[in-house]
């Protein structure tokens, strides 16, 4: 009887079956134990942190407990379903720098060019292979605890732009010319000249007559 029931097991799928693909790369990044005291005495739990990602710009984290490894993977997949983001990739790597801070964990990412392949380590390595950059730089700046450092890429990659939303030159809306002070001066001036030359002067003659006529009143 065993060596029947290890032939059934070792079988495959029956050629009509059809086979299912999974749509996320899941990947177990940290389990933990847990305990908690209750009266009786300790309950040991099980904490599971998933990255799972399509490799296609697309990524998510979630963590979950269970009474076994079993069931909390299935948990944290479902919350990280839920979490997933969309990343705005650019030519295998990043758009621009950018950093996540998340309780202890401070993460730096950085664009790089073709062929220099994934510089990084921990859970920030196994973040950006499953959503799909193949270059990068990062560096962790602060607390090494997987659980925040996940959270904080995550964090790191939300805060990246694509280029159409960049504020460029060519982006700039066209701003209202300013009326030149210049030009305001130069009209004020015309204006001057214009009514000193149309107010009629006055002749020598004219103001020496007038002198003159007033010296003789004052004598007589």
């Amino acid at each position: 009887m065993p060596v029947q029931q290890q032939q059934r097991n070792s079988r495959g799928p029956r050629p009509g079956m059809p086979v299912e693909e999974k749509q996320f790369d899941e990947r177990v990044v940290h389990v933990d134990r847990v305990a908690r005291v209750v009266k009786g005495g300790r309950r040991f739990r099980f904490r599971v942190l998933v990255v799972l990602g399509d490799h296609k710009s697309r990524v998510g984290i979630g963590s979950s407990k269970g009474a076994d490894v079993t069931s909390a993977v299935t948990k944290a997949v479902e919350v990280a379903k839920k979490q997933m983001i969309t990343l705005p990739i650019y030519d295998g790597t990043f758009p621009h720098d950018a950093e996540g801070k998340v309780s202890g964990a401070h993460i730096l990412l950085k664009p790089a060019s073709k062929g220099t392949g994934l510089i990084a380590g921990g859970v920030v390595r196994t973040v950006l292979e499953v959503a799909g950059i193949s270059n990068a730089l990062s560096k962790s700046l602060g607390s090494t605890n997987k659980t925040n450092c996940a959270y904080a890429t995550i964090a790191a990659l939300q805060a990246m732009e694509p280029a159409k939303n960049w504020v460029t030159r060519q982006n700039k809306s066209p701003k209202p010319k300013a009326s030149n002070p210049t030009v305001k001066s130069e009209k004020t001036k015309t204006k001057t000249t214009a009514t000193k030359t149309a107010s009629p002067k006055k002749t020598k003659t004219e103001s020496t007559e007038k002198s003159t006529g007033a010296k003789k009143e004052v004598n007589k």
